[in-house]
C-alpha cells in the first residue's frame, strides 16, 4: 500500500529531465566539497550565531542561518544515498562532520574568551532565552525539519522555485544548535550541551531523510526508473533513524511538560507568599535543583528592610505550600535566598511632608588637647624687706604632629561602551542608575568583591547614589595623604612685677 502511494505521488509531481538531474548532482557535489570557501563560511556563520546567542538577538541568529553552508552537505547525503554516488556520499559526510566540529570549537573559544574578557555580561546561572530555546528539542522540531527538508530538496530539484531555499535555511536551524553546544561546554552546562546536540542531530537526520524521499519520488535513482516496486534500502534506513529519534524527543517533551508544571506551581506559591509580606513585591525568582534540595533565589522590592526572621518565615511557608501541592516530597527540602531592593514609594495624590534633614559636614580634627598647667602661687616670706615673688611653673606644650587621614579615592569612567557602565545594587545585581558617560567622576569607597572573575568596587556617583561597578571600567586616581593641622597651645609663666616694699 505504501509503495503504491509513493509511485502514485511520482505520477502527480512534475517530471525532472535527465539533464536537470545531472545538474543537481553536480551542484551538490560542488557545494558539498569542503574547500576554503566552505570553512570560511562555517567560521563566519559560527561567529555571527555565537554572538547572537550571547546577546539574545534573534535577528543576528537569523543572519547566521543564511550564511551557514551546512544545508548542502545534508541534502547531498540524501541524494547520494538514493543514487549510490559514493563520491558525493564521501564528500558530503566529511564536510558535514568537519563543519560541525569546527563550529563547536569556535563557539567554545568565543564563549571561553567572553568569560575572561566579559564584553557581553553573561550570567552562568541565567542563560539567554535564545540559547535555552535550542537546548529543549521536541517532536515539533522533528516535524519542522521534515517539512523543511522536503521543501529544500524539492526547491533544489526545480530551478524555477530555488528562491525558497533561504527561507528553508532559516526554518531548519543547523548552525545555532552547534554554537549552543560549544557555548554550553564553555560554561560547563552539560545538560544544555546534550540537548542542543540532540536538536542538531534531529535536524540533520530528518532533513537527509526528507531529501532522500523527495529525490526518490522525483525519479533521481536510475535503477528505479523501470517497473520495480521495491523501496530502496537507503530510504528505509533513513526513515528508521528518523523514527528512532522520536523516542528521546518524546521523553524530553514529557520531562519539559512536567518541569513546566512544577515551575508554574512554584511561581504561584512564591508570588502568593511574597505578597503576604507588607510593602513588598516580587521582582523575579530563579530556581535551581541540587539533589534533593530546591534552591530559590528571590529578588523582591520593598520600602522597608526585611529582617532575618522574615526570610526564615518565608522559607518555611514556601516549603509547606510546595509539599501540599506535591511539588516536593517529605525527603526533599527548599532553601530560599532573598535579595531585597530598597525603594521609595511616591504617590502623586499625597504630597511629601517637608522635614529638615541634617547635612553632614567635614571638619578638621584637632590634635591632642593641651594639658592644663598649675596656677602660679605666691608664697609670702618674712624678711627684712618683705616681697612677693611670682614663682613660674613648667607648662606642657603640645607639639604639632602631621597625620595621614584616609580619604576615598577618585576615579573616572572609561570603556563605558563595552557594553555599558551602570551602577548595580550589588555585584551582578539589579541596575540602580543610568549608563554613565565617558569621564564621569566616581568616588571609590572601601567595598571590594570578586564575582565570576571580576573585581567589583563600591562607588558613589556625582548624585550621591551608592552602588557597585567592575574595576575594569574605572581609571583610578591614587589618593594623596592630607596633612591635618593640630592646634598648639602654650602657656607662658606669669611674670608679675615685684611690689615695692
Amino acid at each position: 500500500m505504501r509503495v503504491r502511494l509513493l509511485y502514485s505521488i511520482r505520477r502527480v509531481l512534475p517530471r525532472v529531465t535527465r539533464e536537470r538531474r545531472g545538474e543537481v548532482q553536480v551542484l551538490l557535489r560542488d557545494s558539498s566539497d569542503s574547500d576554503f570557501s566552505f570553512y570560511l563560511l562555517v567560521v563566519l556563520s559560527c561567529v555571527i550565531a555565537s554572538l547572537g546567542l550571547l546577546t539574545n538577538s534573534a535577528a543576528v541568529i537569523i543572519g547566521a542561518m543564511l550564511v551557514a553552508p551546512l544545508m548542502s552537505p545534508i541534502i547531498g547525503l540524501g541524494l547520494a544515498s538514493i543514487t549510490g554516488d559514493s563520491v558525493l556520499l564521501r564528500k558530503a559526510g566529511s564536510s558535514l562532520l568537519r563543519g560541525a566540529l569546527l563550529a563547536i570549537v569556535f563557539s567554545y573559544i568565543i564563549a571561553w574568551g567572553n568569560l575572561h574578557l566579559p564584553f557581553i555580561s553573561l550570567q552562568i546561572q541565567d542563560l539567554p532565552g535564545e540559547l535555552i530555546a535550542r537546548t529543549r528539542p521536541s517532536p515539533i522540531d522533528l516535524g519542522i525539519a521534515l517539512a523543511g527538508g522536503l521543501a529544500a530538496a524539492f526547491a533544489l530539484a526545480m530551478p524555477n522555485i530555488s528562491a525558497a531555499l533561504p527561507g528553508v535555511a532559516i526554518a531548519t536551524a543547523l548552525m545555532p544548535p552547534l554554537c549552543t553546544v560549544g557555548i554550553s561546554l564553555a560554561l560547563a552546562r552539560w545538560s544544555e550541551a546534550g540537548g542542543a546536540f540532540l536538536l542538531f542531530t534531529t535536524n540533520a537526520v530528518t532533513i537527509a531523510f526528507a531529501s532522500t524521499l523527495v529525490f526518490f519520488v522525483l525519479g533521481f535513482a536510475p535503477r528505479f526508473q523501470g517497473n520495480s516496486r521495491r523501496i530502496p534500502q537507503s530510504l528505509v534506513l533513513s526513515a528508521s533513524l528518523t523514527m528512532a529519534l522520536l523516542v528521546p524527543l518524546t521523553y524530553l517533551s514529557v520531562e519539559f511538560v512536567r518541569q513546566a508544571g512544577e515551575d508554574r506551581a512554584i511561581s504561584q506559591v512564591v508570588n502568593e507568599k511574597v505578597s503576604e509580606l507588607a510593602n513588598t513585591e516580587l521582582v523575579g525568582w530563579v530556581p535551581r535543583r541540587e539533589g534533593e534540595t530546591l534552591k530559590l533565589v528571590l529578588t523582591v522590592r520593598t520600602i522597608r528592610p526585611l529582617e532575618y526572621q522574615d526570610s526564615v518565615d518565608l522559607q518555611q511557608a514556601i516549603g509547606l505550600a510546595l509539599r501540599d501541592l506535591g511539588v516536593l516530597t517529605s525527603e526533599q527540602s527548599v532553601e530560599v535566598t532573598v535579595n531585597q531592593v530598597l525603594a521609595a514609594r511616591l504617590d502623586p495624590l499625597v504630597p511629601p511632608t517637608s522635614t529638615s534633614t541634617p547635612t553632614p559636614t567635614r571638619t578638621a580634627t584637632p590634635g591632642p588637647s593641651p594639658t592644663p598647667t598649675q596656677t602660679p602661687t605666691y608664697t609670702p616670706t618674712q624678711s627684712a624687706t618683705p616681697t612677693e615673688t611670682a614663682t613660674p611653673t613648667e607648662t606642657a606644650t603640645a607639639s604639632p604632629t602631621p597625620t595621614n587621614t584616609a580619604t576615598p579615592s577618585s576615579a573616572r569612567a572609561i570603556n563605558v561602551n563595552l557594553p555599558g557602565l551602570v551602577l548595580r545594587q550589588w555585584p551582578n545585581g539589579p541596575v540602580i542608575g543610568p549608563v554613565l558617560r565617558p569621564g564621569a567622576s566616581l568616588t571609590i569607597l572601601y567595598g571590594t568583591q570578586v564575582v565570576d572573575g571580576l573585581v567589583w568596587l563600591e562607588v558613589q556617583d556625582a548624585e550621591g547614589r551608592l552602588g557597585w561597578v567592575p574595576s575594569i571600567y574605572l581609571q583610578l586616581v591614587t589618593p594623596t595623604p592630607t596633612r591635618t593641622p593640630r592646634i598648639t597651645t602654650s602657656l607662658a609663666p606669669d611674670a608679675s612685677p615685684t611690689p615695692a616694699p
